[in-house]
């Protein structure tokens, strides 16, 4: 039931996760198209700050929520968990209203520190989201302690509309428009334009998950009358539980986008250290954010998704002290995260430069430009994954203070070696992504001694990192060798014909990474049979005798 629940509820995420991805994807290159690299400069800080400020008001709090809904649903006090819910919705609320005020009315002095104040109009079009996602996000953690991810997956996937739609056309018209003052270029609006979306992916995705709320009421209070009898938990007892529970994890949650925003200061200074004027280190820290960054989160949407579903299950096995199922779950999640990063990564790697040019071949000098911190941040991949899931466990088990330290820890690690590295001309922005594989490497690690420590688990290697390893790189290797040959015969000067290719060699990389996994065992066919969509890839493995 463990496999079944975990596979089931990361596939919907991720499907609805994918989904949303494809739709940024569809988002962000545009606009990197519309506004250009330059341009990017200006949204990107804009929405790293956002970031921050929403990691703070959401990060925390829906996982706080997840597990004291999941914890108390596990002991029959659906009571209970429905007042988890509304004591935490009311805090949200505040959280909003606060994270409005200063990205709004602070804007202009908070870009003026970041030395780009031309990201001051960008700030102030993301505020309104601050608002309201926060709302949001307390019915989706209620929804995910019961280990409902439909409704979280609707929403994510209504809000994604609504912010590529209003955003991108919103960044064509204001580039285009009088209507803003004349003291911001075309390019400040246009990235107004784009980080506008959010807001408005906001109340789409908010309206979502109210409907569901006011049709799923009526089974929830069913379900209430029939709760477990016990003591009533005060109101101040549950707000310090949920806060007891979310500081840490919205401390480690706010540390990376933290970093992100220290980059957006940082990288530029360094770069200007190093020899490149104002506009080319604007244009290499745009390659990084716009071009290699937004990458990286396709397959981050699926370790998101594994520990969405992760975390209320590892909760609930620890509460009744089932020693099995939390080993069983924590092991079946460690290698669900390792069969899916190592091809990830390997090849973002081996395709970088294809992929790239794919999707930015009106800016082919920038692309190909971009390719080595591509490259890099593939690599910084494998580790981010890890800690992501880890991260879940932990947060799981009550330990949720120890990624924090970890990260923390590993952040010092790539501040330091960030600002040593961009400095060097030679190695110039790809310091940034170096600095960020030695974070997560550091922060990995130590995650890792907790897990095994607190928790008792052992992991199985050999088909978590070895057999998913050794077909990766098979994978990688096989296609870069088969990009080439398709280019050298078919030639890439043209975008259809470079696309063409691409997408051959990654429908390649599928099939041969998949056929290894099977060769190695990395999964069983046993494990397969466990879900219906395993079975009938086990039914023809058996015929084409790959077993």
């Amino acid at each position: 039931m463990t496999e079944k629940s975990l596979v089931k509820g990361a596939a919907i995420l991720g499907v609805a996760g994918i989904f949303v991805k494809v739709l940024g994807a569809f988002f962000r290159i545009p606009l990197a198209n519309i506004v250009t690299d330059q341009g990017m400069a200006y949204y990107t800080p804009a929405y790293s700050l956002y970031a921050v400020l929403l990691v703070i008001s959401t990060s925390g709090i829906p996982i706080a929520i997840s597990r004291m809904v999941s914890e108390r649903y596990a002991i029959g006090r659906f009571d209970e968990a429905d007042r988890v819910f509304h004591i935490s919705r009311k805090l949200m609320i505040s959280l909003g209203v606060v994270g409005f005020i200063v990205l709004f009315f602070f804007s202009r002095p908070i870009a003026a520190a970041m030395h780009l104040e031309g990201s001051a109009l960008a700030m102030q079009a993301t505020a309104p989201a601050l608002l309201l996602v926060p709302i949001m996000s307390s019915y989706r953690g209620y929804f995910q302690g019961q280990q409902l991810m439909a409704p979280t997956a609707i929403s994510q996937v209504v809000e994604q509309v609504f912010r590529v739609g209003i955003g991108l056309a919103l960044a064509v018209i204001l580039m285009r428009s009088s209507f803003l003052s004349e003291s911001y270029t075309s390019l400040q609006k246009g990235a107004a334009g784009g980080c506008f979306g959010a807001s408005a992916g906001a109340v789409g995705g908010l309206a979502v998950m109210v409907m569901i709320y006011l049709m799923a009421r009526k089974g929830l209070k069913q379900r209430i009358r029939r709760s477990s009898k016990g003591d009533r938990e005060s109101a101040g007892s549950i707000l310090r539980s949920i806060i007891g529970i979310a500081v840490p994890i919205t401390i480690g949650a706010t540390l990376m986008p933290l970093v992100n925003l220290v980059d957006a200061s940082v990288v530029k200074i360094r770069l200007e250290v190093a020899g490149f004027d104002d506009v080319m280190a604007e244009k290499l820290y745009g390659q990084l954010t716009a071009f290699c960054e937004p990458l990286i989160g396709f397959p981050q949407v699926l370790m998101s998704a594994i520990v969405m579903s992760i975390v209320p299950m590892v909760a609930a096995a620890n509460k009744v002290r089932d020693t099995e199922k939390l080993h069983d779950t924590i092991s079946l999640g460690m290698r669900m995260t390792t069969i899916i990063a190592f091809p990830c990564a390997a090849g973002l790697f081996a395709l970088a430069q294809p992929v790239l040019l794919t999707l930015y071949f009106t800016q082919k000098e920038s692309a190909i430009s971009a390719v080595p911190c591509m490259q890099t941040l593939s690599v910084s991949f494998i580790f981010l994954a890890l800690i992501t899931i880890m991260t879940g466990i932990l947060q799981g088990v009550g330990k949720q203070v120890y990624p924090v330290i970890n990260l923390f820890i590993g952040l010092l690690f790539k501040v330091v070696i960030t600002w040593i590295l961009v400095g060097i001309p030679q190695v110039n922005i790809v310091g940034a992504p170096l600095g960020t594989i030695a974070a997560y490497l550091v922060a990995g690690s130590l995650d890792m001694w907790c897990v095994l420590r607190f928790t008792g688990v052992r992991l199985p290697l050999r088909k978590m990192i070895v057999k998913p390893g050794i077909s990766a790189v098979v994978m990688g290797g096989l296609v870069y060798l088969v990009y080439r040959g398709l280019e050298a015969a078919m030639g890439s000067d043209s975008l259809g014909s470079n696309a063409l290719i691409t997408l051959i060699g990654i429908l390649i990389g599928v099939i041969v990474y998949g056929l290894m996994i099977i060769k190695t065992r990395a999964i069983s066919r046993e494990e397969m049979m466990e879900i219906s969509v395993g079975r009938k890839l086990a039914s023809v493995c058996d015929r084409l005798r790959l077993w």
